[in-house]
């Protein structure tokens, strides 16, 4: 039995069309790169209606007619820009939202400086927020709005509606941590044993590039060699191209965290887990899941590693209402809201359950609030800006 040859000449035929297309690759990914990108982030028209200290109210106007009574005013984490909800054209969740004819407010919180060193959530919670909503109500002349929270933003909108549930008429959660006592997800094993003490009277504010690192770390394989690997194998696709550099905008895009906020975070949530058992205290008043009597609509990701399903799935069963929905979708933490395939049910779910509990009285417009639309509309600039916002308590 003669021995087994190797086929040298299709080996070296196969190399040669590798190197070819290789070739071929690297010129287009030159073309690519070197070409005009489009990779603006956020590029949907709004109006800033509101504004204190660091903080904007954003007013995007329905792009067809209005088809909810309510406004809708989402809140974002104070980890990162609320810029996710507006990546790109055909996957935002804000253009989704006023394609259904929903009027829309969202709170950007701004890039924190020295001076937010010792704002706490007391002061997000029952400060900026409550003094936004104040604000939102009175320029519709409502007693009630919809409310929507996302990662943080939801923990902070789930305090606000136990503290004022007559100021919210619907609550939707999504991606939002309320049982931090879990150990599913490595970010909640590392938080129980972060000093926070030491950190935040070390930094005064945490740094964004400080926390940009940790949620590296939680995945590094993943995160910091195959997505760049992923980068190399299609930088000849243009749209690739684009899509991935809005996202790395974004993930580098990270302000930092106010100390004491993030100190109290810390301790009372991941550390102490008292918000679902109760406990948790803001500005004197205890946050009571059960004054929440407001609908809820609880969204979470199966597969998201920094909130998984168990530290937001006990919600509904701790709030005091019994018109609650549970939504598990088969996603992570961020294909919640730029996945193409996630969007075209995430939207339409919120809206048709906001549709089916908008029966409200007739508004009763505010004349003061009429008057001020009216002269913002005659005005030549596109953004207009109300600089004197309500005095609130500072808690120093």
């Amino acid at each position: 039995m003669s021995p087994a040859r190797i086929p040298v000449d299709l080996i070296m035929s196969k190399l040669a069309e590798d190197v070819e297309r290789s070739q071929d690759r690297l010129l287009k990914s030159r073309d690519v790169l070197t070409g005009p990108l489009d990779t603006e982030i956020a590029t949907t028209p709004y109006e800033v209606l509101y504004e204190e200290d660091r903080v904007k109210l954003k007013y995007y106007k329905p792009t067809g007619k209005v088809q909810l009574k309510t406004p809708l005013l989402m809140v974002y984490a104070l980890i990162n820009r609320e810029t996710m909800l507006d990546l790109q054209p055909g996957r935002s969740v804000v253009q989704n939202l006023m394609k259904e004819g929903v009027e829309l407010y969202m709170v950007d919180w701004g890039y924190p400086t020295r001076k937010d060193r010792y704002v706490t959530i007391d002061d997000h919670v029952n400060g900026y927020l409550e003094n936004i909503v104040n604000f939102i109500r009175k320029r519709h002349g409502l007693e009630k709005i919809n409310l929507m929270g996302i990662c943080m933003g939801g923990s902070f909108c789930v305090m606000y509606s136990a503290l004022h549930p007559d100021k919210v008429k619907n609550l939707i959660t999504t991606v939002t941590p309320t049982n931090f006592d879990t150990d599913k997800g490595l970010l909640h094993i590392w938080m129980k044993q972060l000093d926070a003490d030491r950190l935040v009277d070390t930094y005064g504010n945490l740094p964004g590039d400080f926390l940009n690192i940790g949620f590296l770390l939680l995945n590094p394989a993943r995160l910091m060699i195959d997505k760049y690997i992923g980068f190399f194998e299609n930088m000849d696709d243009k749209t690739f191209v684009e899509n991935f550099v809005r996202m790395e905008k974004w993930i580098f895009d990270s302000p930092d965290i106010p100390g004491e906020t993030f100190r109290q975070f810390i301790k009372d949530c991941y550390q102490n887990n008292l918000l679902i058992q109760n406990k948790m205290e803001l500005g004197g008043r205890r946050v009571d899941l059960g004054q929440v009597s407001m609908p809820v609509m609880n969204i979470y990701g199966r597969f998201d590693h920094l909130v998984p399903p168990e530290a937001c799935e006990l919600l509904t069963s701790r709030v005091g209402t019994k018109d609650t929905q549970d939504i598990c979708l088969e996603t992570g933490h961020i294909g919640i809201y730029v996945s193409s395939r996630t969007q075209k049910e995430l939207t339409p779910r919120i809206v048709r359950w906001l549709k089916d509990r908008d029966a409200i009285p007739a508004r009763k417009p505010d004349p003061e609030a009429a008057a001020s639309h009216k002269a913002r509309r005659a005005r030549p600039k596109a953004i207009d800006v109300q600089s004197t916002p309500p005095a609130r308590k500072r808690t120093q």
